[in-house]
């Protein structure tokens, strides 16, 4: 690794214990009161407990869970559709004006819906993370099939390929940074609907544990909750970025 990427790296580092040590100064100068904004240190005591006892880790593991399964069924959905609108002009001027009035529709406001449908369930949860997720993931779709070299389906077609192998051969991997770049972005939005599905659904996970934390007035609890919530985040991006990088290697 380059002594620059290095450098790059102890910078970042020191910007997050800049921010620790502010976060303790004001705690200790009691600027905040102690029951909205304890201590780094009570943050890390409950964050530890919550570990020991098992209990966080469980909450964890349920927010991953439904996380991994929403954002993986937009994945599939939107690749699917996005494809096949992409690579066909007739379509994406037919379905323009219904993707351009579903897309701006927050997620939130789905919700009550969801729970008339499914009522306060993991079905209600995975169908919310799953709307919100699976925008990011169609528009790129659709954005990287539409911006395909036109003369590489000319000589897919003088080659005699199918319109499937057209699809897989041609036009996937030519849309692939931008079906990635959809993908991040949809893994994000799955991680801030899985947290707020479960606390509107009461369903075991960190977003219940923040709420009931916030309830209870268990500030070092709560802030537990989101530290874990910003970690996860952070993982998720770096293995997108993992993934990103050892698909598009050809890219150079």
């Amino acid at each position: 690794m380059s002594a620059r990427r290095w450098a790059w790296r102890a910078g970042a580092v020191l910007v997050c214990a800049a921010l620790v040590l502010a976060w303790q100064m004001i705690a200790e100068a009691r600027l905040v009161s102690p029951v909205f904004l304890p201590a780094p240190a009570k943050v890390w005591a409950a964050l530890v407990r919550g570990v020991d006892s098992g209990v966080i880790l469980r909450k964890l593991a349920g927010t991953v869970l439904r996380m991994i399964e929403g954002w993986a069924l937009a994945s599939v959905l939107g690749v699917a559709l996005g494809a096949l609108i992409g690579s066909s002009r007739a379509a994406r001027d037919w379905l323009a004006p219904t993707l351009e009035f579903l897309r701006p529709l927050p997620a939130s406001a789905v919700i009550p819906v969801a729970i008339a449908l499914f009522g306060l369930s993991d079905a209600m949860v995975l169908g919310v993370i799953g709307f919100g997720a699976l925008w990011p993931m169609l528009l790129a779709t659709v954005h990287g099939f539409a911006a395909v070299e036109p003369r590489l389906y000319e000589v897919g077609r003088v080659l005699g390929l199918s319109r499937l192998d057209m699809i897989r051969k041609v036009a996937l991997p030519s849309a692939m940074p931008d079906i990635l770049a959809g993908a991040r972005l949809g893994l994000t939005v799955a991680l801030v609907l899985a947290g707020v599905g479960e606390m509107l659904a009461g369903r075991d996970g960190l977003g219940q544990w923040i709420l009931l934390a916030a309830r209870s007035f268990r500030a070092p609890d709560l802030y537990a909750g989101v530290v874990l919530f910003g970690l996860l985040g952070y993982a998720s991006a770096l293995l997108i970025g993992a993934v990103e990088r050892r698909a598009l290697r050809w890219r150079g």
